[in-house]
Parts: C-alpha cells; structure tokens; sequence
C-alpha cells in the first residue's frame, strides 16, 4: 500500500506569491512589465553584440552569455508564474517540475559563473593592463565560458538525477511559485540525506567560493585603483564597481541566505520574497548597469574599440 500511495503523485500544486486576492491583477501587471523588460533589454544586447563585428571581443562575448543567461533564467519561472496567477488550477506535472528544477539550476548557476568571469575580466584589465591581450584572449574568454558551461551542466543534471529517484507521497503543495530544489525536498517521503549532503558541499563550491573569488578580485581591483593619483579614474571606477557590486551582493545574498543558511522557522514568505529578488529582479537590473551605460553600445555600433579594451572597467 506504501508502495502504491508512493506513486500516485502525478503533479504538484503550486501555492504561488503570498499576494491577497484584491492585489493579484497589480502584482500580475507589475511582474509581467518586469518581465518583458528583462526580455528586451537582454535581447536588445544579443542582437546590438551580434550585429555589430567591432563588439565581437571578449569582454561582449562575456556580456552576450550573461544576457542570454538573464533572459533564460527568467523565463524558467516568470510564464509559469504569470500563467497561475490568473489560473484556478495552478498545477505542475511531476515531470515538468524536474525540468524547471533542472533550467533553474543550471541558468542560476551559470549566472554566478559569468559574474566571476567578468570579474576576472575587469581585475587583469586594471592590474595586469600590458599582459591584458595575452591572458584574455579569444581562446582563454572561450575557455573560461565552455568550463563554465560544462560545470553547470553536470550540476543541475546531479541534482535533477538525485531528485528523481525520490519518491513522493500524498503531500504535493509546493509553497512556491516554482519547483525549488530545498521545497520539493521538504516533500518527499523517501530518505534525502545524500541529497541534503550534496546540496551542502555543491552550494559551497558553487556559490560561496565564486563568491569569494569576486570579493577578492574587486578588493584587488580597489586597491590598484585608489594608488593611481587620478580623480577623474577613480571616480569613473568607483561609479562601476558600486553598482556591479549592488547586484553581486542581491545575487548572492539571497541564494546564500534560501540555500545556505535557511530559516529555522520555515519563514516562506521570506524565502518567497529572496527567491522574487534573485529570479526576476537582479536580471530585469542587469541590462542596465552593463550595458546602457557603456558608450560603445549607446554610440556609434561601429565605432573603433582598437585600444579602448584594456580600460572597459572605467567605461560601463
């Protein structure tokens, strides 16, 4: 019998956004402009990149990936969540469930990849500008990029094959407006311990180690900065690393605060609320801290960027 109730469970319920009734269509408004602008402003920098041969270098090939990854990352939740939010029946099947799981790990991950990689970008450019050419080179941007790629593939497809092997029992609400890792492992019926273990050291080497890498490559990048006897360099500088680090710091908090250090108290409005910030917020934010601001993308697409590489950092 334990057996048969173990498999019943063909889909999931999700609760959605702890919203009241009279406020849905305002909260369904502003998350649907929220959205498409995430779309068109992440688009509208693929397509300025692609289109524009002198922008086909490192640093906008890095810039391309993190705005595909932007736009993708939020298209994992945000239709399914619009859609239940003027639905009656916000179900899931079990299977779709496993793909979101697995499409909102892998964009999440490879976000917190592209953020280092660029990080890196700006450290070797403001303290190793002569030798910038021979380390950031075509084969070395594409080689970071493809290892970045590779270790998220084999992270999410980890967790989705450990997650499939679970069994689920008559308890399939999801407390969420998507099918979050930590929320489907509170559901299960079966054993989760290597699950949970797995969770742990992977979001130790995944996040907090990415995380103190970039803490580290602008605290380098700063002090360079601040030995250079130029006001106008430093003020330039400062203006690009605050707001960058503005988003690293959203990005990153709220996945280390969910995943890292959960609510002993089950706090799921709070965990909703983190989870709104780093699916739909940072990445609607993007586009316009790295791109909207950079002259090269605001002027002439075919302007020259010969010589004007090795000091990107001072131009966004």
């Amino acid at each position: 019998m334990t057996k048969k109730n173990q498999t019943m469970i063909s889909e999931f319920l999700l609760l959605g956004l702890p919203i009241q009734p009279e406020q849905q269509n305002l909260f369904y408004a502003l998350f649907l402009a929220m959205y498409l602008t995430t779309l068109l402003g992440n688009l509208l920098i693929i397509v300025l990149i692609r289109l524009d041969s002198h922008l086909h270098t490192p640093v906008y090939l890095c810039l391309s990936n993190l705005s595909f990854s932007d736009l993708c990352f939020s298209s994992v939740t945000m239709p399914k969540l619009l859609q239940n939010m003027q639905s009656q029946n916000p179900s899931i099947p079990f299977a779709d469930c496993l793909a979101q799981m697995y499409f909102h790990l892998f964009y999440g991950v490879l976000e917190s990849f592209l953020l280092v990689v660029m990080a890196y970008h700006c450290y070797v450019a403001i303290c190793f500008p002569l030798q910038y050419t021979t380390i950031m080179s075509s084969k070395g941007c594409l080689a970071l990029l493809t290892l970045s790629w590779l270790l998220t593939t084999a992270h999410a497809r980890l967790h989705t094959l450990l997650m499939a092997r679970l069994s689920f029992c008559a308890d399939n609400v999801i407390p969420h407006f998507f099918c979050d890792t930590s929320t489907l492992l509170k559901l299960a019926c079966s054993d989760t311990q290597v699950n949970g273990w797995v969770m742990f050291f992977t979001g130790g080497l995944i996040l907090v180690i990415p995380f103190l890498l970039l803490i580290m490559s602008y605290a380098r990048i700063l002090s360079t900065i601040l030995r250079v006897p130029c006001a106008g360099g430093i003020q330039k500088a400062f203006s690009t690393c605050g707001p960058h680090l503005s988003v690293v710091s959203l990005f990153y908090g709220t996945i280390i605060g969910l995943y890292l250090c959960p609510s002993t108290n089950h706090n799921t409005v709070k965990d909703t609320v983190m989870a709104v910030m780093y699916t739909g917020v940072t990445h609607m934010l993007n586009p316009f801290i790295y791109s909207l601001r950079n002259r090269d993308m605001r002027g002439n697409p075919g302007q020259s960027l010969q010589h004007k590489e090795n000091f990107f950092v001072f131009k966004i």
